[in-house]
């Protein structure tokens, strides 16, 4: 699969200082998720692909384009929401979203159209004639996602999307996002300083530190290989015997106290088989969990590792 955004040494230096480091990743999900603590270079990472960053060293392509010698062309397959605020205030929603649409290349008409779609789409449309400072917070972070949207972009960026929102409004604006991202029809880049959300509409991480690649990986594909991973409770006078016979089958094993058991299934081994022999042991098992790394596990173990890297 061809990477939706390629780095390929890419380094930033704001005079002496380097922000990134020689960034190498090939990103190919639907959905990634950057992460980093704060002053890791994420803002710097997504303002220079927008091209506000000139890259000291390197470059970077999005969707095959490299964003030194087809930055105009990148800017359009991109929709952008942005972290803070910036509109007019005594615009109405719908015109500021059609202006932003328009400044993205497409034609008055067509672009007054696409921004009622889009305000419709995010929940607002019975608040489009509405002058957008008058709206809550979560109105405004739903009408900075209607803008990003409108022209039709390929590739999406969202930062902190969820930034300030309370309950209901979180979920719906994550709900819109998942809603996106299975459309199929166009990736997201979705930085967020919020684990959970990158959990729920992500299948890929970038982890930044220190301007470095702290750590990459594909969600869906660690949490298909942890289910291998099972922590059991079983009661029985035989737990000895069941013990040997499943490392018989090939599971490397980990015993614990009181029948507590950890251990990790070889691939053609089903779970089933682990009940059929503690039945015929006559052993109980009293609890089974799978278990898997966390993103917050990922994310700790790549900011306690020295130099930044799993």
């Amino acid at each position: 699969m061809d990477p939706v955004i390629e780095l390929d040494g890419l380094e930033v230096r704001f005079g002496k200082r380097v922000i990134l480091k020689k960034l190498k990743a090939a990103l190919t999900g639907r959905s990634v998720g950057l992460l980093g603590p704060n002053g890791a270079g994420k803002s710097t990472l997504i303002n220079t692909l927008l091209g506000f960053h000139k890259p000291s060293a390197g470059t970077a392509r999005i969707l095959g384009r490299d964003i030194r010698t087809h930055a105009r062309e990148v800017r359009s397959l991109i929709g952008y929401m942005p972290e803070n605020d910036a509109y007019i205030s005594s615009m109405t929603g719908v015109h500021m979203v059609r202006l932003m649409a328009e400044l993205a290349g497409l034609p008055p008409e067509h672009a007054l159209e696409r921004a009622h779609e889009a305000f419709f789409y995010v929940g607002l449309g019975e608040v489009r004639y509405r002058a957008i400072g008058t709206y809550s917070l979560g109105m405004k972070q739903a009408a900075k996602l209607a803008q990003a949207i409108a022209h039709g972009p390929k590739l999406l960026f969202l930062d902190e999307p969820t930034n300030g929102l309370d309950p209901p409004a979180r979920a719906r604006m994550i709900q819109l996002i998942q809603e996106i991202r299975d459309r199929g029809d166009l990736h997201l880049l979705l930085s967020s300083h919020l684990l959970h959300d990158v959990e729920e509409c992500c299948d890929q991480v970038l982890i930044l530190k220190d301007g470095n690649v702290a750590a990459f990986c594909n969600l869906e594909e660690e949490r298909r290989a942890n289910r291998r991973f099972l922590e059991l409770e079983t009661r029985g006078e035989n737990n000895g015997d069941f013990l040997a016979a499943v490392e018989k089958l090939g599971c490397e094993t980990a015993p614990g106290a009181q029948g507590r058991l950890k251990l990790i299934m070889p691939d053609g081994v089903e779970v089933r088989r682990l009940y059929e022999i503690a039945a015929g042991q006559n052993v109980q098992i009293r609890r089974l969990n799978h278990k898997r790394d966390s993103l917050e596990d990922i994310f700790l173990k790549a900011m306690e590792n020295p130099d930044g890297r799993l």
